[in-house]
């Protein structure tokens, strides 16, 4: 918005609103509102605080189509300690063992909460009857392991309005359109009890402070750190142009502990005039899996087993190699080794040797008529990337699947290929440090979702909110409301509304200071790491914050958001490059590769936070989580006593 534009919201800068609850749910996508009817539903008093609008917020807020890591769910072949033993196993233990086995085990408990919200998870009007994806008792779904069934496909766009509808039923006070700026300490200080948050709103101006007993992060992961393109902006990352780790930020600025921080990925999924949106292309990966394919005349790409044996037809694509027990497709592991890969298609050279010609495109018309129509209708249709910018636009434009067939821009299913200094936290990436209780090393503060570090999927997100619900109710229990510090609220105000008053003609816009920030990142965080780079971007960034932030402008409140974003990122950034500086040995399932190597052995999780001014950092083993089966018990016989003699259908 221009200045010569008339705000159409009214100015209630310098208002403050004070609320207060026994649990304080920070960010309403999947997680934040599992995380508050969970907690309410342990009859405390709850406030959720989202920076949008409840009922489609989020990374998952416009649907989802599949939920990964349902072990327990009637039709499953695997158990969780089998899925988070593959997960540990793929990444050489650099994974969060406490959160993925949390989903593996609770996420089938959890979606049959969704369902009796209102959300939809079975083919109950009989669509699919018949289908080799759907089990005739219960009416559910399965997607890429037909034998194993544990990934199970959902219409996902029912979940978050249902969602938004529980929480008002339970009395969860939801306020919408208020960003969080800063955690509140007791006594302001770094590190202690966690005793609330500030926020803004993003129309008004109007300052927040909410007092809790229990406070729980469920906000995104970081993003637009090194890729952000001015021009475009809104479409700059896989997730929401609002998710961009603000959690991250005030959790780092209070003092909490981060995991894998170092660890980044080439970008795969980005709009920022390098690739087309996720999945608008032909591929046959996780939403399209497993899509027929066809080179440039015409003739069908073949799909090989683990063993690489040529699979002769589509339903044996759906299938475990002989001996093989499952395997995972839909991004639950990242790098698949060999023993837990599916089936897929050959690698680029040897069909290149084969005679096959570019371009590729997906060819649904080949296919059997309920592949085709689950993959078109059902799982484009119901995944939130794809729902209305692919599946909408492309049937109103005249696609037909039974006719027609998508070209695949790059080889199989990638969009573009990236540079070495194009990264994105994609991919388990890291984020908050946590306990057995999804509770962080301050106090009272509690953890879910995205906010985790080695975070993953729409299933991940909804089980470890709910988890974090019921365990941030049970700290709350007793405990007393502890009054803010009120130096502390008088300082964010001052932070918060700076930009407003700064000199418009001398000042940085947003725009300009997130590309700053990204290029410093391309230049002196790219995929080769040594000292003296890091250190490099170390000093750039310390500079941003020293003359461009006291600079910066903004017009209205709108402006405002997306600038204290911004202040977000250039804090990410600054953390992405202290966890690079203190790991010294290159980590390949980090995708952590250093010119500087100092040969030692590897260094298992490097945790890292700051006191004041100064970085802390220490070493955890990667094995820190124990027995999982017998800790999760351990510090979960209530929710077990809960379940028993419960149905599981």
């Amino acid at each position: 918005m221009t200045t010569n534009q008339r705000w159409p919201y009214p100015s209630q800068v310098g208002k403050t609103t004070h609320m207060e609850a026994d649990v304080l749910v920070l960010g309403g996508g999947i997680a934040g509102c599992m995380a508050a009817i969970s907690a309410a539903r342990k009859g405390k008093s709850v406030i959720l605080v989202e920076k949008g609008a409840t009922k489609r917020s989020g990374a998952g807020g416009s649907g989802c189509d599949h939920w990964e890591s349902a072990a327990t769910n009637p039709c499953s072949g695997v158990t969780p300690e089998e899925l988070v033993e593959a997960m540990l196993d793929d990444n050489d233990g650099y994974n969060n063992a406490i959160s993925h086995y949390i989903e593996c085990r609770e996420g089938w408990d959890h979606l049959q909460e969704i369902e009796e919200m209102g959300g939809k998870i079975r083919d109950t009007e009989d669509e699919f009857a018949g289908a080799d994806f759907r089990d005739e008792k219960t009416k559910l779904m399965f997607a890429y392991d037909y034998k194993n069934k544990f990934t199970i496909r959902i219409w996902g766009t029912t979940f978050k309005p249902a969602m938004e509808k529980e929480l008002k039923r339970l009395g969860v006070k939801i306020v919408d359109r208020v960003m969080v700026t800063s955690l509140l300490t007791e006594s302001g200080k770094v590190g202690a009890k966690c005793i609330g948050a500030t926020g803004i709103h993003t129309r008004t101006g109007e300052f927040y402070v909410f007092s809790g007993k229990a406070s729980i992060i469920t906000m995104s992961r970081p993003a637009r750190v090194w890729l952000f393109s001015s021009a475009h902006p809104g479409l700059c990352e896989f997730r929401p142009m609002t998710t961009i780790g603000d959690g991250h930020a005030m959790g780092w600025r209070a003092g909490a502990e981060f995991n894998m921080m170092e660890k980044s990925v080439r970008a795969e999924f980005s709009s920022a005039g390098r690739s087309f949106p996720p999945y608008s292309a032909g591929n046959n990966h996780n939403t399209w899996y497993p899509a027929s394919l066809i080179d440039a005349e015409g003739k069908e790409i073949p799909y090989a087993d683990r063993d690489g044996n040529i699979l002769k037809d589509v339903k044996s694509r759906f299938y475990p190699a002989e001996g093989q027990h499952y395997f995972m497709k839909g991004g639950n592991i990242e790098q698949a080794k060999y023993e837990y890969d599916g089936p897929e298609t050959l690698p680029y050279d040897k069909l290149k040797e084969m005679g096959y010609k570019l371009p590729f495109y997906a060819d649904l018309s080949s296919m059997p008529e309920l592949e085709r129509k689950v993959i078109w209708g059902m799982m484009v249709g119901q995944e939130g990337k794809t729902n209305v910018p692919v599946y909408k636009n492309f049937t109103e434009a005249g696609f037909d699947p039974e006719k027609h067939v998508l070209q695949c821009y790059g080889v199989g299913w990638t969009s573009a290929e990236f540079l070495p200094q194009e990264r994105q936290l994609f991919g388990m990436p890291g984020g908050f440090m946590n306990d057995w209780n999804l509770m962080t090393n301050i106090e009272g503060l509690f953890v879910a979702g995205d906010s985790l570090y080695s975070s993953n999927c729409f299933g991940h997100a909804a089980s470890t909110g709910s988890y974090a619900g019921r365990k941030a109710a049970a700290f709350a229990e007793g405990k007393e409301q502890v009054s803010p510090y009120q130096p502390q609220i008088d300082a964010e105000i001052e932070r918060v509304y700076a930009p407003l008053y700064a000199d418009p003609e001398t000042g940085i816009s947003w725009k300009e200071l997130n590309e700053a920030t990204a290029k410093a990142m391309q230049n002196y965080c790219g995929e080769i790491k040594r000292d003296e780079l890091l250190e490099s971007g170390v000093e750039l960034l310390a500079r941003y914050e020293k003359e461009f932030v006291p600079n910066a402008y903004a017009a209205n409140p709108h402006e405002l958001t997306r600038l204290l974003e911004v202040f977000d990122i250039l804090t990410v950034s600054q953390m992405i490059l202290q966890a690079c500086l203190a790991r010294h040995q290159t980590c390949e399932k980090l995708e952590f590769f250093r010119s500087d190597d100092d040969g030692k052995e590897k260094a298992p999780f490097i945790v890292i936070s700051q006191d004041g001014e100064k970085v802390v950092r220490r070493e955890v083993p990667l094995d820190y989580a124990g027995n999982i089966k017998e800790n999760y018990e351990k510090h979960n016989q209530d929710y077990i006593e809960e379940k028993k003699g419960g149905c599981c259908e």
